[in-house]
């Protein structure tokens, strides 16, 4: 209880202060003192032409970004389709190797069965062709990786011709 008699007097005397000092006038304010029109003419005069050689010497700095820019532009080009080109080459030798990894397993699965087959004396005519089957397909698949192996030699040696050409 003796708490809140006590905050009751605290706010009542802050109350008090805040009303007298919206009572009294604000105090005056010092005016600034009084600078001359030439001397302000002069420091514009100055700010103006440090403004100028400021603007001079971003556009200069925004010339150079540009030309490095179309600079690093021209440089990366080339770079960037020898990149791609390489990634669509390994893209192709990935997916042939895939082919041959996925046809060399249907081959040693067809032999199997036709080895289990011959040892139980119950060779099938059948057996036979999808064992043949499987064996051309893994023919073909590393003919193909064959081939994606070579285009990728022959456009690097391309590449390596035409730099020879033009030297």
């Amino acid at each position: 209880m003796q708490d809140i008699i006590e905050l009751e007097r605290r706010i009542s005397a802050a109350l008090d202060r805040i009303g007298r000092g919206l009572d009294s006038p604000p105090p005056a304010v010092a005016p600034p003192p009084a600078v001359p029109v030439a001397a302000l003419s002069l420091e514009l005069d100055q700010i103006r032409t440090e403004l100028a050689a400021e603007r001079a010497t971003s556009a200069q700095l925004r010339e150079r970004l540009r030309a490095i820019r179309d600079r690093e532009a021209a440089g990366r080009s080339p770079q960037d389709e020898r990149i791609e080109k390489m990634t669509r080459q390994l893209d192709v030798q990935g997916l042939e190797l895939q082919r041959m990894r996925k046809t060399a397993v249907l081959l040693r699965e067809e032999l199997r069965r036709l080895r289990e087959a011959q040892d139980a004396g119950t060779v099938d005519a059948a057996q036979i062709n999808r064992a043949m089957l499987a064996e051309l397909d893994a023919l073909r698949a590393t003919r193909l990786s064959e081939l994606a192996e070579l285009d990728e030699l022959t456009a690097a040696l391309d590449e390596h011709l035409t730099e020879a050409e033009n030297a």
